[in-house]
C-alpha cells in the first residue's frame, strides 16, 4: 500500500502534467485554471512533509479573504493594525500640550483590551470614538475588527451613510429590511462608523435606535466612530439612542491637530 506521501506526490505530479498542458501557446490567453491555483499546493489545501498533512498557508488566507468579505470592510483598511498605530499624529503643534497623545493612547488600550475581552467573553460593553474627521477613530475601529477576525470572531463592519442607504432601498422590502436589520442585531461584534450628520428621518432614526437598543439589551458589544459630540448625537439621532449608547459603551476622545490622511498625503509627496 502506498504511503500518504506517495500518494499526494503522484496526484501533484498528475496535477503539474495537468498544468503543462494547460500552457498557453504563443499569442493565446491564459486559462482561468491556472491564475486561480495556489503554486504550493494547487488548491488543494494541504502540503505533505514527512508523511505528515499540513494545512497550506494559502488556507489561511482564504479564510480571511472570506472573513473580510463576510464583514464588510473595504480592503483599504485590512491594514489596519495595531501595530500600525502611529503616536506621532497625536503631538500637539503645542509642545507643552500632551492632551492629544495621552487621549489617544488611552483610546488605543482600550481597543486591544476590547478585543481581549472579546475573545474571552461574547457579551460587555462596546466602545465609542469620537472626534474631528482625520483623527484616527476609523483606523482604531478597524484594527479592532482585524484582530478579532483573526480569532475566528464574527464581525460585521458598516459604515452608517451605506447602512442608511440599503434600509432606504429595502423600504418597499420588509423580508430584506428585517434580514439586514436581524443581522446587525444579532452579530457577536458590530461596527458603526462614520455615525455623523447625516440625512436622518423618523424612520431611519427608528431602525438605528432598534439596532443599538437590542444590542444593549442583550448585551453584545458594539464600536461606534463618530464626528459629533454627545450633545450633537442628542439633537440628529434623538435622546432615547443617545441615552443608550452612553449606557452601551465606553466612550473616548480623539483629537489631532492636522487631519491624519493630509499627514500622510504630505509623507508621500516628500519621498
Amino acid at each position: 500500500m502506498k504511503s500518504l506521501k506517495e500518494l499526494i506526490q503522484a496526484d501533484y505530479l498528475d496535477e503539474l502534467k495537468k498544468r503543462r498542458d494547460l500552457v498557453p501557446t504563443s499569442g493565446s490567453s491564459s486559462p482561468t485554471e491556472i491564475q486561480n491555483q495556489c503554486p504550493i499546493c494547487f488548491d488543494r489545501g494541504i502540503i505533505v512533509k514527512d508523511d505528515v498533512a499540513y494545512p497550506c498557508s494559502c488556507m489561511q488566507q482564504k479564510k480571511m479573504e472570506n472573513q473580510f468579505r463576510h464583514a464588510r470592510m473595504a480592503r483599504g483598511l485590512l491594514n489596519c493594525r495595531f501595530e500600525n498605530f502611529r503616536q506621532d499624529f497625536y503631538h500637539s503643534l503645542n509642545s507643552q500640550d500632551r492632551t492629544y497623545l495621552e487621549y489617544a493612547l488611552k483610546a488605543y488600550t482600550a481597543s486591544q483590551e476590547f478585543v481581549r475581552q472579546c475573545i474571552l467573553e461574547s457579551h460587555g460593553l462596546g466602545l465609542l470614538f469620537t472626534g474631528p474627521v482625520g483623527s484616527g477613530k476609523t483606523f482604531l475601529a478597524a484594527a479592532i475588527a482585524n484582530a478579532l477576525m483573526e480569532k475566528d470572531k464574527q464581525v460585521l463592519f458598516l459604515v452608517v451613510p451605506d447602512l442608511l442607504d440599503e434600509l432606504r432601498a429595502t423600504y418597499k422590502s420588509e423580508a430584506n429590511e428585517l434580514d439586514l436589520l436581524d443581522t446587525a442585531r444579532e452579530i457577536p461584534i458590530l461596527i458603526l462608523d462614520d455615525l455623523g450628520a447625516h440625512n436622518y428621518t423618523e424612520w431611519t432614526r427608528n431602525r438605528l435606535y432598534s439596532i443599538i437598543n437590542s444590542r444593549l439589551n442583550e448585551e453584545l458589544p458594539t464600536v461606534i466612530t463618530s464626528n459629533l459630540s454627545l450633545e450633537e448625537m442628542e439633537e440628529h439621532l434623538g435622546a432615547r439612542t443617545t441615552s443608550r449608547l452612553i449606557q452601551a459603551c465606553r466612550i473616548f476622545r480623539l483629537n489631532v491637530d492636522q487631519d491624519i490622511r493630509l499627514s500622510k498625503y504630505q509623507e508621500r509627496e516628500k519621498r
